[in-house]
C-alpha cells in the first residue's frame, strides 16, 4: 500500500501532530521510510497551493490549514467556539466527564462515530485536556478545571448520578466485547 497515503490519512484523523515513530509503527514501516515520505508530502501540498498542508516541526508531522486561509479559519473557529455545542458535542462531553480519563478509540465505541472533530472543537473551547500515555501509546480525554467552573460545581463527583454513572459496568462489557471481538477478526 501507499506509503504517503497511509500517512496522509493517519494526519487527517489525528487531532494532534504524530511522530514519525508513532507513523512507523502504525505503517509497519522503517523510520527512514516515514520520514523521506512525509518531507515529500510537505513539499507536494506546499507546492499544490491546497487549502491544506502538511507541515513539519522536528519529527513530527501534522495537517493544518493553509496560511493564506488564516483569516477565515479564525473567524471560522470564534464562531465554533463561542456559540452552542452541537448534540454530538454535548453527548462526548458527558462521556468525558462521566468516564474519563477515557482513550479517543473507546469515546467512538461508545458513539459508534469518529470523535476527532468533536474532539478538536472541546479542546480548542478548553472544555477538556488531552494527556499522552506513553506506555499504552494513546491519549486519554479528561474534562478540565474551566468546564467544571463553568457547570458551577466544585468538583466532578457533584454531577448528576456521578457516582452510578460512572461506576455503571455496562460500557466496560460491551467495549470488551468489542476488543474481544475485534481480536477474533485478526
Amino acid at each position: 500500500m501507499n506509503i504517503k497515503s497511509q500517512i496522509e490519512s493517519l494526519l487527517f484523523i489525528s487531532a494532534k501532530p504524530m511522530a514519525v515513530r508513532e507513523l512507523a509503527g502504525l505503517i509497519k514501516k522503517d523510520e527512514k521510510e516515514i520520514s523521506v515520505a512525509g518531507d515529500e508530502l510537505v513539499e507536494e501540498y506546499k507546492n499544490n497551493q491546497k487549502g491544506i498542508q502538511i507541515i513539519k516541526n522536528g519529527s513530527k508531522f501534522q495537517m493544518a490549514s493553509s496560511p493564506e486561509n488564516a483569516q477565515l479559519i479564525q473567524e471560522f473557529i470564534k464562531d465554533e467556539t463561542t456559540g452552542e455545542l452541537s448534540r454530538p458535542s454535548l453527548e462526548t462531553l458527558t462521556i468525558i466527564a462521566y468516564r474519563g480519563p477515557i482513550a479517543k478509540v473507546d469515546l467512538e465505541r461508545i458513539r459508534g462515530v469518529n470523535c476527532s472533530l468533536i474532539i478538536r472543537n472541546l479542546l480548542l473551547r478548553g472544555l477538556i485536556e488531552a494527556k499522552n500515555d506513553a506506555v499504552k501509546q494513546e491519549t486519554y480525554y479528561t474534562v478540565t478545571f474551566d468546564f467544571i467552573r463553568f457547570l458551577g460545581i466544585n468538583d466532578i463527583k457533584e454531577l448528576p448520578d456521578f457516582e452510578k454513572l460512572s461506576k455503571d459496568d455496562t460500557i466496560e462489557r460491551v467495549l470488551e466485547g468489542e476488543k474481544t471481538q475485534d481480536k477474533a477478526d485478526l
